[in-house]
């Protein structure tokens, strides 16, 4: 079975094609700057060869349309029948509490995702069109839709509930939902095999670290806790998004600027968290640079987002009564080894000791503690794709 995995931005598109049979990805992609001047697709086989094809990508139809065709083409291609594609898995963002798992599309599963799209407004929306494109063009084709949120619904409703007026959660679904749920369930999977160890036993803290970064407690393969909530602003401090701050930080700034209640959400989700401490970037490696150099507010963002990753690994060992592993993943916690260096160092309360040799590594599955270390530590790189992939094929075997 050969799946297409699809991640539906508002103006991106990334794709891998994946045969099942060896979990091997035959090829993976990206349109970008859809609906914008100068769009692109890049096109990327297994043998390492590089396409890029700069053309007119007005709308998710056309991006879509120029990735089956690349699929198909007799230079760059992969497959020589469309019917060789067997079914498409899509990432949603948002799946609120109506989907526990992922699902086969129908119009029904549509118009629930379309309920919950004003809890993820630059996701979903953009998640849908890229069903309904596929829909057109491969009508006969299954579509599995798999969700950020999924991996989270197993948290008790101590972990998702807030301490509101209990009628905002009955009315409006105002509780806490999570997300990365597919690469929180990758890698907590992963490592139990690492430490030889039933995932339904392990207790497992997986630190998704990137530009987006969540905290999850995995505890006997399920989520327990994770600290994005409602939307994917709160929890840790990320490249533009605030994180954790006081409630009433918001009307008080909103009073003093003037500034209406969607001004103020934008500044939270879009001018805060490492760009707005340090004034430098979103991305951490020009934020390390910027410290490096001596830039005191570049310092001060590093901290704070090391020092809050640190918190809330602290707060999920003693939510899980323990912890046998420790992993980062995603784009800082794959790549940066001083990040991890200062959370791990500031963990040496749990018997945790870091190797620093390992340590010195970018982009590969290593354990980075030492064989004497009470609690394992490990980089993992994720792999979503082939989580929605597993699941796309899963449900469509069953569906057939």
């Amino acid at each position: 079975m050969k799946i297409l995995v699809l991640n539906s931005g508002s103006s991106s598109l990334k794709y891998q094609f994946i045969n099942m049979d060896k979990e091997e990805v035959l090829a993976k992609g990206l349109v970008q700057r859809i609906g914008i001047e100068d769009s692109f697709l890049e096109h990327e086989l297994s043998d390492g060869r590089e396409i890029k094809i700069e053309t007119d990508i007005p709308d998710h139809g056309k991006g879509i349309k120029l990735v089956i065709d690349a699929l198909l083409s007799d230079e760059h291609g992969v497959v020589d029948d469309i019917d060789e594609i067997s079914a498409v898995g899509h990432r949603v963002v948002h799946g609120g509490e109506k989907f526990a798992d992922s699902v086969l599309i129908n119009d029904e599963v549509i118009k629930q995702i379309e309920e919950v799209s004003e809890l993820a407004p630059l996701h979903n929306p953009a998640n849908l069109k890229g069903i309904k494109v596929c829909e057109k063009l491969m009508p006969n084709k299954p579509q599995v839709a798999v969700f950020d949120t999924a991996f989270h619904q197993s948290m008790p409703e101590k972990a998702y509930m807030y301490a509101l007026p209990y009628e905002y959660y009955e009315k409006y679904g105002v509780r806490r939902y999570g997300f990365h749920g597919t690469s929180h369930k990758y890698v907590s999977k992963k490592a139990a095999e690492l430490i030889d160890k039933p995932f339904t036993e392990a207790k497992i803290i997986t630190c998704h670290l990137g530009n987006g970064a969540s905290v999850a407690a995995v505890d006997g393969g399920k989520s327990v806790d994770t600290s994005m909530g409602l939307t994917p602003l709160e929890g840790l401090v990320m490249g533009t998004r605030c994180g954790d701050i006081d409630p009433a930080i918001a009307p008080f700034i909103m009073e003093k600027e003037g500034l209406t209640a969607s001004e103020m959400d934008t500044i939270m989700n879009k001018k805060s968290g490492l760009y707005g401490v340090s004034g430098i970037s979103n991305d951490s490696r020009d934020v390390e640079d910027a410290a490096t150099d001596g830039n005191h507010r570049a310092e001060i963002a590093l901290e704070l987002f090391d020092y809050r990753v640190k918190k809330y690994v602290g707060a999920y060992t003693a939510a899980m009564n323990g912890v046998d592993a420790i992993v980062f993943t995603a784009g800082i916690g794959e790549n940066s080894k001083k990040s991890r260096a200062n959370i791990v160092n500031g963990l040496k309360y749990l018997g945790i000791s870091l190797n620093e040799e390992a340590n010195d590594s970018r982009g590969e599955e290593v354990e980075i503690s030492t064989p004497d270390s009470k609690v394992k530590v490990f980089v993992i790189p994720t792999n979503e794709e082939l989580v929605i992939a597993q699941d796309t094929k899963r449900i469509a075997d069953f569906s057939g």
